[in-house]
């Protein structure tokens, strides 16, 4: 199926970190726009300026006012910030988390009205973007209320790679808080999500999801902790009864120590680092942050803002390139799954309540 078209909006998240460096570097490669149809919402005064301080390769980008003047072949870029903002690479400033937030409000808006097919967003500083206006934790949380439709859909964070994919029951909410958010409720509603989404999004026919636990050792049979006991298990044989092949609790230490990862299509992990860790050290460099359950499909790259090489021309545009390439499997996989779903073949019953006949084979056969 040809790629070509599809409408990829990119937000340039924070300034002051390798956002602009990874997306230059990405379609420094001419080959990128066969693919898709990017639409970049920042600045091209930044974008330009970047470039010279970065010693990038130039890239012409055609400024457009809105989506729909977007033009295949093309870098297509939306001027939605100002444009005489200061970069400070390193930095958390206020200026730097405003224009991240405009960027974003301006793509999830063309977004909602369907104006671009997928978004893509480089990373923010939780910090500095955190407002009035942007009260959330990170971007999963902000499209969840956006795209909700009244409590609807719900967002679940998977974090994918070539070689794994890690979904979360709690996200970003500080350790202590994790376990009130651990409920029956809460991993059945996770597992059902990430059980549609490795269907619907990654065309796994039959998906096997490992099930971490929440204590050390899967909690030792209540030694260690009941919630394996009360909240895991339980609802690992209700998603049973649902036709979703979930397995475990399995103790995340000696999981991931085995490489059993390996064995299944998905892991389900109880909280932010359980799953993050393990994920970061195999696949840091080439992973990527998917917002599965919502109508819409975001993809990120799984690292950070990266300060610390910010403005140095050091940072890989890997995880940045898989983002966008994933974005449009997933844009593709969902289109293709909606298509072979819309007329499904009614189910047919046959009244068998009148079969008495019983067929004795012992009875001479009939004269001819």
């Amino acid at each position: 199926m040809d790629k070509k078209g599809i409408k990829v909006g990119i937000t340039h998240g924070d300034m002051n970190g390798i956002g602009y460096e990874v997306i230059l570097k990405v379609f420094a490669d001419e080959r990128m726009t066969e693919f898709c149809t990017p639409v970049i919402y920042g600045s091209q005064k930044i974008a330009i300026y970047q470039q010279k301080i970065l010693d990038l390769p130039p890239i012409n980008f055609k400024i457009i006012n809105k989506p729909e003047e977007a033009a295949d072949g093309k870098i297509n870029l939306i001027n939605c910030v100002d444009e005489n903002l200061k970069i400070e690479f390193a930095r958390s400033t206020p200026e730097a988390g405003l224009a991240a937030f405009t960027a974003l409000e301006a793509a999830t808006s063309d977004l909602q009205r369907g104006a671009i097919d997928t978004l893509l967003t480089a990373p923010i500083n939780k910090y500095n973007i955190h407002s009035e206006d942007f009260h959330f934790p990170g971007h999963t949380e902000y499209l969840e209320q956006k795209f909700d439709e009244g409590g609807k859909y719900k967002a679940l964070m998977i974090m994918t790679s070539d070689t794994m994919r890690i979904a979360l029951v709690t996200g970003h909410l500080p350790l202590g808080e994790a376990k009130a958010h651990l409920t029956q409720e809460a991993v059945l509603g996770k597992l059902t999500l990430f059980h549609t989404s490795l269907i619907q999004d990654f065309g796994v026919v039959k998906p096997r999801i490992a099930v971490l636990s929440f204590n050390p050792h899967a909690g030792d049979q209540g030694l260690l902790g009941i919630e394996e006991e009360t909240i895991i298990i339980p609802s690992i044989a209700e998603a049973e009864k649902k036709g979703i092949m979930a397995f475990g609790p399995y103790a995340a230490d000696g999981f991931f120590g085995s490489q059993s990862e390996q064995k299944f299509d998905g892991i389900l992990a109880m909280y932010h680092d359980q799953g993050l860790i393990p994920f970061k050290i195999a696949a840091m460099e080439d992973g990527v942050n998917y917002t599965a359950g919502l109508p819409v499909v975001r993809t990120s790259p799984a690292h950070g803002t990266a300060y610390n090489i910010a403005g140095q021309n050091k940072a890989s545009e890997a995880s940045f390139r898989k983002a966008l390439y994933l974005s449009l499997d997933i844009y593709r996989n969902r289109k293709l799954y909606k298509e072979m779903t819309s007329n499904p073949l009614r189910k047919q019953y046959v009244d068998r309540s009148g079969d008495n006949v019983k067929l004795d084979l012992t009875a001479d056969e009939p004269n001819e």
